[in-house]
């Protein structure tokens, strides 16, 4: 699926990056370094961490974009590294419960 689609069907808000990709699959964890082990390249990487990390993980494991849920704001350091390196963030109010249970019954 298409982030740009999956930002219009959820409502996401785009923090940094473009939607024009399309993801595969979806990891949804807190632990960078077992995020960096989990994600796979293409992966829509959910979480509630905002630090400059996640987007060198989300970088090393070419996910396709990082979803911060419960409307995380990114720490600016953060912001200007995934400007830098032109990884998509995206936001939304809702838990990384309810954003895995949305997405998995868009897949369906």
């Amino acid at each position: 699926m298409k982030l740009s689609e999956l930002c219009e069907k959820l409502s996401l808000t785009v923090i940094a990056g473009d939607t024009d990709a399309s993801f595969d699959g979806v990891y949804a964890g807190d632990l960078l370094s077992r995020a960096m082990s989990h994600v796979e390249a293409e992966n829509l990487w959910i979480t509630i961490m905002s630090n400059i990390n996640v987007i060198a993980v989300a970088s090393l494991t070419e996910a396709a974009a990082v979803l911060l849920a419960e409307d995380v704001e990114l720490v600016p350091e953060a912001l200007e590294a995934a400007r830098t390196k032109d990884i998509t963030v995206l936001s939304s109010p809702m838990t990384v419960y309810e954003l895995c249970v949305k997405i998995g019954e868009l897949s369906l």
